[in-house]
């Protein structure tokens, strides 16, 4: 049997193998010279077959909170997907990270949970980390693009917050059903894309490894893993995904929406690093 130690190593290689594979969403979306929807529903159908492969077991709750989360899921898919279709890599992951800051909101809006001062000074960071996206969008003409992706870290706040109120059941199935509708909502706008070779490996690599494959990982991961070292080791994500456009693409950010990410992401990283401490000091007493 494997121990306890050797078990928290492997998790926390699968935790850092996770978030480089979600970090390569940028370069392959801006790889697939399809529409959006196109894209994300090829490769949501592509990973729901992944995730149902490695898990068949299948046992949905239906709970409102489940379908919540799958609708969240899909939202925030499509829009995501949409986002750095219509504006760079780097403003469309940066702004989806805003997603916790929405967490926050939306917990006190809807559940009335108490609001400490961190989750007010990390709302209030990245509101001014977000207008300087938003002013260099303004030069860029990529306004569409940066508030889709706002839009997209808003759904994927409602999936925390939905796959928290499931408690840890059937979390899974809300991924693998979030995946199942993006490719059904997605499918009435489908592009023709059989039998060309270089979009159909892209596609498969987003489907199979950036989404499929990593979902795995994560949720076996955080099995094993702290909320401080998820919070930690997932930053990769953002700070990863322009790198590998930029190599690939010659799509560089500006310095202004670099500006604009460090606040965003700093904000962020201090807000759940702080959370993931009072977390922690709970569960010591």
């Amino acid at each position: 049997m494997m121990s306890d130690a050797r078990l928290h190593r492997r998790a926390l290689l699968a935790l850092t193998l996770c978030a480089i594979l979600w970090s390569t969403g940028g370069f392959f979306i801006k790889s697939i010279p399809l529409d959006a929807l196109t894209i994300a529903g090829a490769r949501s159908a592509i990973a729901a077959l992944v995730i149902f492969l490695w898990n068949r077991r299948v046992a949905p709750t239906w709970s409102k909170a489940q379908i919540g989360s799958i609708v969240s899921y899909a939202l925030t898919v499509i829009l995501f997907v949409s986002a750095t279709k219509l504006t760079t890599a780097a403003n469309a992951i940066f702004l989806q990270y805003t997603a916790p800051v929405w967490v926050a909101i939306l917990s006190w809006a809807i559940a009335r949970e108490r609001v400490t001062r961190s989750d007010v000074a990390s709302v209030v960071a990245v509101l001014i980390g977000m207008s300087v996206f938003f002013i260099d969008s303004l030069e860029g003409g990529t306004v569409v693009g940066d508030v889709v992706a706002v839009a997209s870290g808003v759904a994927f706040a409602g999936v925390a917050l939905f796959m928290r109120a499931q408690h840890g059941v059937s979390t899974m199935e809300s991924i693998l059903f979030g995946n199942i509708l993006t490719a059904l909502v997605c499918l009435p706008f489908f592009t023709p894309f059989i039998g060309e070779p270089s979009v159909m490996i892209n596609l498969v690599l987003l489907g199979v490894v950036q989404l499929g494959v990593s979902y795995i990982l994560y949720a076996w991961a955080m099995k094993y893993v702290t909320a401080l070292e998820a919070v930690l080791i997932t930053v990769i994500e953002p700070l990863l995904n322009p790198i590998w456009v930029g190599i690939g693409h010659g799509e560089v950010p500006s310095q202004t929406a670099i500006l604009g990410g460090l606040i965003v992401v700093g904000a962020v990283m201090t807000r759940n690093l702080l959370h993931a401490k009072r977390i922690q000091r709970t569960a010591d007493h």
